[in-house]
């Protein structure tokens, strides 16, 4: 089977379909990653199979809970989840923040070479990071813990927006730390060959 007819039957089980020519991009995006990979260390998962559900399924299953357009990936690593969002939402612009040069210029070929203009990148720290406006939806996985998260880029969440933070099991000591004036929800989420509560998305909003 061809690796984008794996990523079309993987993704039908998100509940959301995808146009070919995304289903196609995705797969382009796993062919550079292994591509690269043999040469620079990207990422740890090597494996295929565990790409599909590691890289794009754990990325795609955050889509529904995007809002608005302009959307933050803090720490974007390899490009994760931004790039296979950005692929599957073109009507949403992204932009993509690492401090690792060798990660972002893959992200930024990639980019290129799918002709991706609704995202862009920045190598910086996010603590550095100043682009004179504020986002509808800031994303983290992987990062930091929440009150850390919140303390270097929760200021660019804008004043209706929600920061989407990515974690593995239930972060229930990172949920006690959250305070004023952000409020939290917990979202557990369903990755297709993940066992069942290992991932959880904590969405953060400013309260009244």
């Amino acid at each position: 089977m061809s690796l984008r007819k794996q990523i079309v039957n993987a993704v039908a089980d998100l509940d959301f379909e995808i146009s070919s020519n995304a289903a196609t991009k995705l797969a382009t995006l796993l062919e550079e990653l292994e591509r690269w990979n043999r040469k620079v260390n990207l990422t740890a998962i090597r494996d295929r199979d565990d790409m599909i559900v590691g890289h794009l399924l754990d990325s795609l299953v955050v889509r529904p809970l995007l809002q608005g357009k302009r959307v933050l990936d803090v720490g974007t690593g390899a490009g994760f989840p931004g790039l296979p969002l950005a692929i599957v939402d073109p009507d949403r612009e992204f932009e993509l923040v690492d401090s690792n040069n060798k990660k972002i210029m893959f992200v930024q070929h990639v980019l290129g070479l799918l002709g991706l203009h609704n995202a862009g990148t920045v190598k910086a720290r996010i603590e550095d990071y100043a682009p004179g406006h504020r986002f509808d939806t800031v994303i983290a996985r992987a990062v930091a813990g929440i009150p850390r998260l919140l303390e270097i880029a929760g200021h660019h969440v804008g004043e209706d927006g929600v920061f989407v933070a990515l974690k593995g099991r239930y972060p229930a000591d990172e949920i006690e730390h959250i305070s004023h004036p952000w409020g939290y929800e917990v979202r557990e989420l369903s990755v297709p060959g993940l066992e069942k509560g290992s991932r959880h998305a904590v969405l953060l909003r400013r309260e009244a």
